[in-house]
């Protein structure tokens, strides 16, 4: 376990000028501590880890130093050729580029390994979009993502609700979400989500930004769905749910709305029903999210909501009698 973290210390400063020992801690998932103490060891067994001093200080290689230990075990191997989703690549205009990248990857592999990349695509595939969504990319997505991989300015013109606005932007990364594509991209000093189907004209121009050095895309993404989701969840319904019921919440609600009412709960009572509030798009979605849970579920809050599901099921108890 040491040997193959030691190996990854020397490989991360490898590729960088330096790194602190905070980052390095982050990136191998131990303490700053143990950072000093594998720099020690290396040092020790010869490597050329030299330590700056100071606030500004980190650690890096000196001298040139370059290791030999790139060579790709067969799990490594098959993971690489795992790491690529082809219908995203494709979507973007780089399924050339990327089959390339892998020719040159399996010419570099050992022997033994030369089947890495069929066993990975026979064991895993990546379906994207969600079903019964139209597979159609974005017809401007290729040359969004050109503006992304050569950080261009871009002059966009974009849909918002029946509205077109032109904007300049800074593109920094896409995102597929369930077969959508999403922009992130910096426009008047923030940063802010676009979906790339909205968009009607796009010109990349020559001239290049400077990329955010602390901008994260996977971190900014997942706090962004967060607020988003969030925002989102305005009203609030109370609802006595059979064991049943609380079971199948999480399958016909957003999830994570479901699982926050079910952990805040009360323990059930008598007759084994248990009382939660949900957070709910709006009364109409709550209707029809809830609506599928059938005798499991009784709303009781609020009063409107609940006159609904009485008028239903008076309904459908007369069309069932």
């Amino acid at each position: 376990m040491r040997a193959a973290r030691l190996i990854k210390l020397v490989l991360l400063l490898q590729s960088r000028t330096s790194m602190t020992g905070s980052e390095l801690a982050r990136q191998l998932e131990v303490s700053e501590r143990t950072v000093a103490r594998d720099v020690l060891a290396l040092s020790e067994a010869g490597v050329p880890v030299y330590a700056d001093r100071g606030r500004s200080g980190g650690y890096r290689l000196i001298g040139g130093y370059r290791t030999r230990l790139t060579g790709l075990g067969r799990t490594e191997a098959e993971a690489l050729f795992l790491s690529g989703v082809p219908s995203a690549l494709r979507e973007m205009g780089l399924a050339d580029a990327a089959s390339a990248a892998r020719l040159k990857v399996s010419a570099a592999l050992r022997p033994e390994l030369h089947d890495a990349g069929a066993n990975a695509a026979q064991r895993f595939h990546l379906d994207a979009p969600g079903w019964w969504q139209p597979a159609d990319p974005p017809e401007l997505l290729p040359a969004i993502a050109d503006a992304v991989w050569d950080d261009r300015w871009m002059t966009a013109r974009y849909l918002r609700r029946d509205t077109e606005v032109e904007r300049e932007l800074e593109p920094y990364g896409l995102v597929l979400k369930a077969g959508v594509w999403y922009l992130a991209a910096r426009a008047d000093g923030q940063f802010r989500i676009y979906r790339v189907d909205r968009f009607t004209a796009v010109t990349a121009g020559e001239d290049r930004f400077l990329r955010s050095e602390t901008f994260d895309l996977p971190d900014f993404w997942e706090r962004q769905a967060e607020e988003f989701t969030r925002s989102l969840l305005r009203e609030r319904v109370r609802v006595r749910l059979t064991a049943e019921g609380l079971r199948r919440l999480p399958h016909v609600t957003e999830r994570g709305a479901a699982l926050e009412a079910a952990a805040s709960a009360g323990p059930p009572d008598g007759r084994g029903l248990t009382t939660v509030t949900l957070r709910v798009e709006s009364l109409d979605v709550a209707y029809e999210q809830l609506l599928a849970l059938g005798p499991e579920a009784e709303v009781l809050d609020p009063l409107p909501l609940r006159q609904r599901f009485a008028d239903a099921a008076a309904r459908g108890a007369e069309l069932y009698r």
